[in-house]
């Protein structure tokens, strides 16, 4: 039987497929068949997520995994539990016109000099460190900021970001799958890089990943409940997988429009849908967030990864 307090599982980005597999073991009822009466909540942008995590107003944050960085030095309190899928998830589009007379080379970050792109806080780390390491200054060359009403941006940055582009407010974003396939859909928008699949300098699709993350608190005094969001989200991730269309059905609080784009994003991004994070995985995270300032030292892969549960991110 479910448990008589709900769990409350809390994301950023609502309509989007950044973290979609959140979404789908929740609305899907994998939560549910583990035992677990669990709500979605939307939280943005990331860092206030997590704090509100730290602060114990929510249980399990699907988000990107360095960010907890931000309300937990050091990992000191909270871990990641699995990823949502692997691999940085961020797209550049910049506006078509812009595209149409620079005519970029795919991964071509040069294309952003002078330009104003919008990205939110926490995703907006990916970007400035890939700029960097292309050689461009991302406080000089480039202006970077918040996308126009983001303290409102309500169910989707992403799509925000999409509309703030089509009325020339930006000339770019840095954002979600779903922003980023609504600009190009509407013909306002070119994507530029795919962060995921490895347009940026080498190496940058390793910087973050979306996860699921709780507290040290919640691993040492639930650890049950903690093993059953971590199946769930694998179960979540599997049936993706197998049958993208069922992202529709978990899909019911998105808008019309949106809910028609999202099992064709969930079917790109379904080959990324493996909840394991190995040594590897973590220690490029753990270097990415040294190198961005939010971590000092070197911690290990147990004090980054919640290791106990590596048993449940097989379905």
């Amino acid at each position: 039987m479910p448990r008589s307090a709900p769990v409350r599982v809390a994301i950023p980005d609502m309509i989007s497929p950044s973290y979609f597999p959140a979404i789908a073991a929740v609305e899907l009822g994998y939560f549910r068949e583990e035992g677990i009466d669990a709500t979605l909540e939307l939280l943005y942008p990331v860092t206030k997520t997590y704090e509100e995590l730290r602060d114990g107003r929510l249980d399990f944050v699907g988000g990107a995994a360095h960010a907890p960085l931000y309300a937990f030095p050091g990992w000191k309190g909270c871990k990641l539990l699995a990823a949502l899928a692997q691999n940085m998830y961020w797209f550049l589009v910049v506006r078509k016109d812009l595209a149409d007379r620079t005519k970029p080379r795919r991964g071509d970050l040069s294309v952003v000099k002078g330009l104003r792109i919008g990205a939110a806080p926490g995703p907006v780390d990916g970007l400035r460190r890939m700029l960097r390491e292309a050689g461009i200054d991302p406080e000089r060359e480039v202006k970077i900021g918040p996308v126009p009403g983001w303290a409102s941006a309500g169910a989707s940055f992403g799509l925000m970001a999409a509309h703030a582009l089509e009325e020339g407010k930006l000339d770019g974003f840095w954002a979600n799958g779903m922003g980023a396939e609504v600009a190009v859909r509407r013909g306002v928008g070119a994507l530029v890089l795919d962060a995921r699949r490895g347009d940026g300098p080498r190496g940058s699709q390793h910087y973050t990943f979306p996860a699921l993350v709780t507290t040290q608190k919640w691993i040492d005094e639930q650890p049950e409940v903690v093993a059953g969001a971590v199946r769930a989200t694998a179960r979540a991730q599997a049936a993706l997988r197998a049958d993208p269309a069922l992202a529709t059905r978990a899909a019911g609080m998105f808008p019309e429009a949106e809910r028609a784009l999202i099992a064709e994003l969930v079917r790109r991004d379904a080959p990324f849908y493996d909840p394991a994070i190995d040594a590897a995985t973590a220690g490029a995270l753990n270097d990415f967030a040294r190198d961005i300032g939010i971590l000092e030292g070197a911690p290990g892969y147990e004090d980054t990864v919640a290791v106990r549960f590596r048993g449940d991110w097989k379905p």
